[in-house]
């Protein structure tokens, strides 16, 4: 590394926890000319390992911390490294990255974790001249400098007694580390006469492992073979599902034809009620007229009786012509009453037919709900099926979430089996296990029967059986 471009590693460490005395630098001038390359020599000593990212910088006299350098160079690492021996070390730093002014500076040492490791006497940078004979400098800076070489020397006394100490502690460790060598080498002999004496107990132990992996192996293929024997039955039973649940949504789409068929028939049921209110509307009509036409009659025989006793002259001529008026009248009357009741017979023959046929359709939705549990067992079968078997059942033709009858799963597929099961009168939905007579007699609650022909007709059309019952009145 010849430039500076690269960051050095560096700390906030202060000069009191640094070790000056680790490296000493060599041949230090006390002045150096600017504009020309300068080389820094130094020794390591015995106390120091040289590491890759040690590097010695240039700092202005009265730095605090080693992040205050004005520039630096990577020391290089020595060829040959001998703990016991210190080793001689050259830097030379560029012209144009010395300092251009005429401060003191001073070399440093840091290594790669930013600790000061040594620090050279203070120099300048300025142009030697023939009246450098005398250097004149002043009392404070005197003083200063002499502070700084006693401070420095002191610490180098003391970095010199802790180096002895560090010596006599090294030597101590190397002592400790031989022991701890000699320990290593009866662990490993102790290492290896166990391995010997394991590898006996693990070839055993492999053969035994061996023998229940072939046992193993055994029960593993007959395992394998007890679940193609499964997976076989379920597919067989998923078909029969799948066909199942194809007959339950044909099932299904002829019952809602059939309610479709219903709901007209009931529509039709209405109209024809309608037409028969109507009806009975005119026949009070007719009768009313009919009652009235009565009173007249009566009004005129009276009439006729007073006028054959008041005027005896003309008695026959009078009483045919009254006689005449009035059943011509009454034949009338009679005739628009038949055609009234021949009208009410051919609606009420239409609505018997239409109730036949309601009958039939209730007939026929009963057998399809009866259809409809004996399929509801089947898919009940298929659940406890599938869930006994090793693995998930996969999807159906998309039957188990495309069907809007069966649901998501089967479970719900049987629930929706056992909602079919419901009143046509009020849609009370019953449970799967209600019996069939309870079923029918809850149906029938709904219905009124006729005593006369045993015709049955829903309680929310009362109106209907009262007009039916009043036909057979009019019979």
């Amino acid at each position: 590394m010849d430039e500076t471009s690269d960051e050095p590693p560096t700390s906030a460490v202060l000069l009191d926890n640094c070790h000056f005395s680790q490296v000493v630098f060599n041949d230090v001038e006390k002045f150096y000319v600017p504009g020309g390359d300068i080389t820094c020599h130094y020794t390591l000593t015995q106390n120091i390992v040289p590491r890759r990212k040690d590097w010695v910088g240039i700092f202005r006299v009265g730095w605090k911390t080693v992040r205050e350098y004005y520039t630096f160079m990577w020391a290089p690492l020595p060829s040959s490294v001998h703990s016991d021996t210190a080793v001689q070390q050259q830097i030379q730093f560029k012209a144009y990255y010395l300092p251009k002014d005429d401060e003191y500076y001073q070399f440093c040492y840091i290594d790669q974790d930013g600790m000061v490791r040594g620090a050279s006497v203070p120099f300048q940078f300025r142009a030697e001249t023939e009246d450098d004979i005398l250097v004149v400098t002043t009392q404070g800076e005197v003083e200063e400098v002499e502070l700084q070489n006693k401070n420095l020397r002191t610490e180098n006394e003391e970095l010199q007694a802790h180096c002895a100490s560090l010596q006599k502690q090294n030597t101590d460790l190397q002592e400790e580390l031989n022991k701890i060598q000699k320990l290593q080498n009866n662990l490993e002999s102790l290492r290896s006469n166990t391995e010997k004496l394991e590898l006996d107990s693990l070839k055993k132990e492999n053969k035994r492992l061996k023998e229940l992996d072939d046992c193993r192996e055994a029960e593993l293929h007959q395992l394998k073979e007890q679940i193609q024997t499964v997976t076989s039955d379920k597919e067989l039973l998923e078909t029969r599902l799948k066909t199942a649940l194809d007959h339950m949504d044909q099932l299904q789409s002829q019952v809602l034809s059939y309610e479709k068929e219903v709901e007209n028939l009931s529509h039709m049921e209405h109209d024809k009620t309608q037409q028969l209110e109507s009806l009975k509307e005119e026949n009070r009509q007719l009768r009313m007229a009919r009652t009235q036409q009565k009173e007249q009659n009566k009004e005129l025989e009276h009439a006729v009786m007073e006028y054959l006793k008041g005027a005896e002259a003309k008695p026959s001529l009078c009483l045919s012509h009254c006689l005449q008026n009035g059943q011509q009248q009454n034949h009338d009357l009679m005739r628009e009453l038949e055609e009234q009741k021949h009208l009410f017979q051919i609606l009420q023959a239409k609505k018997d037919e239409a109730d036949e046929e309601n009958q039939k359709l209730r007939e026929e939705n009963d057998r399809l709900l009866r259809r409809l549990s004996q399929t509801k067992k089947v898919s009940s079968f298929s659940a406890v099926s599938q869930a006994q078997a090793p693995s998930p059942a996969p999807q159906v033709g998309g039957l188990l979430f495309g069907n809007p009858y069966c649901g998501a799963n089967l479970g719900a597929g049987a629930a929706d089996v056992a909602s079919i099961r419901k009143c046509p009168m009020c849609a009370d939905v019953f449970p799967e296990g209600i019996e069939t007579s309870q079923y029918e007699a809850h149906v029938q609650s709904h219905l009124l029967e006729c005593p006369l022909c045993n015709k049955t007709f829903e309680n929310s059309n009362k109106q209907v059986f009262d007009d039916h019952i009043f036909c057979h009145g009019l019979e």
